[in-house]
């Protein structure tokens, strides 16, 4: 043992030096000697590129007290022998997360095993020190010890428990680094936290939460490692915790064989090939997406046997069969009781047609006083069928009838309690392309008119149908190339998009749309103005007529078409929204990452401490997405415009996508939204002053790239450490190599070489977890709760003179434009689930925020540095509720307006589109 003193060392007892040398972690090199050590140990001597560490930090009581007793003098190796044979006991407090509910089964086990406890079948925990014992060649570990009172405890309702274990060890022990948990009952419970107490060094903290299973369920010994919070680059990881450290990785890999028990926490890659469910029926097989023919991420491996039908195509699971993600990916009960909730609503108007007196599936909206009425009526209940919803689904039909005992009620959205005429205005429509639920799609029109990028030989001339005349009116005196070169004019552009599929989706029995482009102006108050609308068909002949221009309208008539014409865009940028923007760049391109952090990253690599709170519930949710909403006949394709072609939309989107370019400065200025200009606050210059979304999520890309900065130049000094780590190396590899396998050849792809690559990569990942995802998801019902107002499919094309319908039209627009809406079973189906996706459930934790905030990490500058993130969240949330009261800022402050609060980070739970949580949680 090499034993270093200093003279701030001399005059102490052996217990404080003790505490001093091993707080110190093994095999820490201090690559940075102006930082401080990276440790919550009270005393700290730091060296160059040397480890320091003593065998001893549990030490007796007696000899704590007596620091006289025992001087630490340079050469006393008597001395030192003498403490290290001392035996020293310590406790271990765990705290155990009870459940809410149990059901009938899950009581009968507890039970069991309170009874099993008292007879020895109990919870065992095993403490291992971070040193090797050089005698057994091994980590030195302690004696085995059950928690105390389990059986006692047993029906201590608390949403906590606290339980103890004691250990007598040797004061030569070391630091423990990594305990040893063996769960000898029938039934899993979810281990909180464990702090040991009675070592020198003060209390040692071991976050955990994770469900520890019966041993029996578990691979090798049955014995699950839970490491202290201490983090450790891989090469400095203590001799004692290498073997752990590996072992546990390797038992999250898995062998990639075999279908997963509920019970596993595997974590493996595979191609989506269960959205279809081709033993059902020809008409429920879908394409494979992920693969050379559809290339797309993968998602999360479940090991299921294929299909009867189809060898290629995974068997599904249907609801209310629960699907594998690993056992702590899963919802926590209070998140689960939210998604249940509301998934039973949408359930209950699944059934709509059988339970209410005023519908049938074809049911169109008698007029707009009809659609308000469910909201400010309901719908009522057939006779006798009260009684029956109560006993089947007690709380969902509670909580929906609030003001009376035989209506099912939806909530007012916000954008008609505001204003109830808003959505029919111009200026508001453009107003929610920079401020709605989708800001991501506007660009800056760079040419007109616009070009098309598909083969002409296909779909047909490249050129638009715009001319010149259709716009020079509207641009306050400017010619169109001015109005270009001053940066006045924008596009919301998806003719691309939608025209390979259009032929197939019109061609579906009740979907009726177009591919449309539409411009608008930047008017001098810096508010936006549509001023044109291209729609297009696919080719029919050579003399075919496909391409229409509608303008603002002049008259009765050309207001309707000109609402109709409105309507169809914000169907293709519905699906748009849903597919491309939100689905995949948030849900699924993060997933190969998220599973590859899992894989490769130790939950002792400071990087995956960063990651953890961002990763939170995204498998789960993208499992449910699965199951129920992106299969065949799900959610998605009965509710939205493309159908059964709404996942080949995704994938065309994947072709476009650049993870790069997923960075909000780098996807606005690849929009043309912004420009490159170093002497502004964030580098670039936004073409449109007042773009809320842009103007407070660079805020916040600003506080995230502000924190991950700190926090990687702390572990990452140099660009050495990051070639030397094979752990990270590992997770960006695979995650590019295996999770987006069918483009890892890509030239775009960020190299991971220095501290600013990492910075770039981890900015990147939070930001769409967080940030970008609450502004894509949170205003759903919001904005989509009132369809006329975003509706997501159409049933009719506009009719022109020639028309048969152009009649009908003409006599009765209203009644017209209505029957075009989704009817009114679709119409409660549909807001019923977006009503689920834009809840916050009350366990969400927000930006700025994580459970156990001052023990996450055992480094306290990093503590320090994300309370200094913390408190910059919170002012940016005070800046953006001044924002949203200046009147200057007319994008988000008006009569009648909705203050942009998408990007505003905290909330209370339910509807309330605002929020930006850690993670992808729904």
């Amino acid at each position: 043992m090499e034993v270093i003193i200093g003279k701030e060392m001399m005059g102490k007892s052996i217990a404080q030096f003790a505490c001093a040398a091993s707080s110190t972690p093994t095999g820490f090199s201090n690559k940075n000697h102006h930082h401080h050590h990276r440790s919550m140990g009270p005393a700290m001597v730091p060296l160059k590129r040397r480890p320091l560490f003593v065998a001893m930090t549990a030490v007796r009581e007696d000899l704590v007290n007596n620091s006289s007793s025992l001087e630490l003098v340079r050469g006393d190796e008597n001395r030192l022998a003498a403490a290290a044979a001392a035996k020293v006991k310590v406790r271990a407090v765990v705290t155990v997360r009870n459940k809410i509910k149990e059901d009938l089964k899950e009581t009968i086990f507890k039970q069991i095993d309170a009874l099993a406890d008292r007879v020895g079948r109990n919870v065992v925990l095993e403490l291992v020190s971070t040193e090797i014992d050089p005698r057994m060649k091994g980590p030195r570990t302690s004696n085995e010890s059950a928690l105390k009172d389990w059986s006692k405890k047993s029906n201590n309702k608390s949403e906590r428990v606290n339980y103890t274990a004691e250990f007598v060890v040797s004061s030569s022990f070391g630091v423990p680094g990594a305990i040893l948990v063996t769960n000898k009952h029938q039934q899993e419970f979810f281990l909180e936290t464990i702090t040991l107490e009675g070592f020198a060094c003060g209390p040692i903290h071991f976050p955990c939460n994770s469900w520890v299973q019966s041993k029996k369920d578990l691979p090798g010994n049955g014995k699950r490692i839970f490491f202290y919070n201490q983090p450790y680059l891989p090469h400095e990881t203590p001799a004692g915790l290498k073997a752990l450290r590996e072992r546990e990785l390797k038992e999250l890999r898995g062998d990639g064989k075999d279908e997963r028990k509920l019970s596993d926490r595997v974590y493996d890659y595979d191609i989506y090939n269960d959205l279809g469910n081709p033993d059902k029926g020809a008409e429920y097989a879908r394409p494979i997406l992920g693969g050379k023919e559809i290339p797309y991420p993968r998602r999360c491996r479940t090991g299921r046997p294929p299909s009867d039908t189809d060898m290629r195509v995974e068997r599904r699971v249907e609801k209310p069969l629960p699907m594998y993600v690993p056992r702590d990916e899963k919802f926590e009960e209070l998140k689960a009781d939210t998604f249940s909730f509301c998934r039973l609503k949408a359930v209950l108007h699944n059934l709509l047609p059988n339970l209410t007196t005023n519908i049938s599936a074809k049911h169109d909206f008698t007029g707009f006083a009809h659609l308000d009425s469910l909201f400010n009526q309901g719908l009522l209940l057939k006779i006798g069928l009260q009684d029956e919803l109560l006993k089947k689904l007690p709380k969902v039909v509670s909580k929906i009838q609030a003001t009376s005992q035989d209506l099912l009620k939806f909530d007012t959205p916000m954008i008609v309690a505001k204003d109830k005429f808003a959505w029919m205005r111009d200026d508001e429509f453009a107003r929610q392309f920079i401020a709605g639920v989708n800001p991501m799609s506007i660009e800056r029109l760079q040419t007109f008119p616009p070009v098309s990028s598909l083969d002409p030989e296909v779909y047909g001339p490249t050129e638009s149908a715009l001319k010149e005349d259709h716009i020079l009116g509207f641009l306050n005196g400017m010619s169109v190339q001015e109005a270009l070169e001053a940066k006045r004019l924008f596009t919301a552009d998806y003719h691309d998009v939608f025209l390979p599929f259009l032929e197939r989706i019109n061609a579906m029995d009740g979907r009726k749309t177009y591919a449309t482009r539409t411009i608008f102006f930047l008017t001098d108050l810096g508010t936006l103005m549509p001023i044109a609308i291209e729609l297009c068909l696919p080719l029919a002949g050579p003399n075919s007529k496909t391409r229409r221009v509608v303008r603002p309208p002049v008259d009765a008539t050309t207001f309707w078409t000109w609402q109709l014409a409105k309507a169809h865009v914000w169907a293709n940028d519905a699906s748009v929204h849903q597919l491309v923007n939100h689905w995949l760049r948030t849900h699924a391109a993060l997933e190969p990452f998220i599973l590859a952090a899992h894989r490769h990253l130790s939950a002792m690599h400071p990087i995956y401490k960063l990651l953890d709170p961002h990763m939170r519930y995204t498998l789960q949710i993208n499992c449910l997405a699965r199951q129920s909403l992106i299969n065949a006949d799900g959610v998605i394709e009965s509710s939205f415009i493309p159908g059964r072609y709404s996942m080949d939309i995704s994938a065309a989107g994947y072709k476009n996508w650049r993870f790069d370019l997923e960075g909000l400065p780098a996807d606005l200025i690849r929009r043309g939204m912004a420009v490159p200009d170093l002497t502004q606050p964030h580098g670039i210059k936004l073409v449109i002053e007042d773009y809320p979304y842009a103007t407070d999520g660079l805020l916040i890309w600003d506080a995230i790239q502000k924190w991950v900065k700190a926090y990687v130049h702390r572990y990452y000094p140099d660009s050495s450490l990051i070639t030397y780590d094979n752990e990270l190396r590992g997770w960006y590899y695979e995650a590019v190599n295996v999770g987006h396998g069918d483009i890892r050849d890509a030239d775009w792809w960020p190299k991971l070489q220095t501290p600013e690559d990492l910075v770039n990569i981890l900015t990147t990942f939070i930001w769409l977890a967080s940030a970008q995802h609450a502004a894509l998801n949170f205003g759903q019902y919001p904005y989509g709760g009132y369809i006329p107002n975003r509706p997501v499919l159409l049933r009719r094309l506009i009719p022109d003179e020639n028309d048969p319908e152009y009649s009908s039209f003409l006599s009765d627009p209203q009644k017209f434009y209505l029957s075009s809406m989704p009817s009114v079973l679709q119409t409660s189906k549909f807001i019923a689930v977006i009503d689920t996706l834009s809840t916050h459930s009350p366990d969400e934790e927000y930006l700025g925020e994580r459970s156990q905030p001052s023990t996450w990490t055992g480094d306290t500058e990093i503590i320090e540095k994300f309370f200094d993130f913390s408190s910059e969240i919170r002012r940016i949330e005070k800046e953006i509720d001044r924002r949203n009261n200046d009147p200057k800022l007319r994008n988000r402050c008006g009569a009648g307006v909705m203050p942009y609060e998408l990007m505003a980070p905290s909330s209370e739970p339910g509807v309330t589109c605002r929020g930006v949580p850690n993670s992808i949680t729904i």
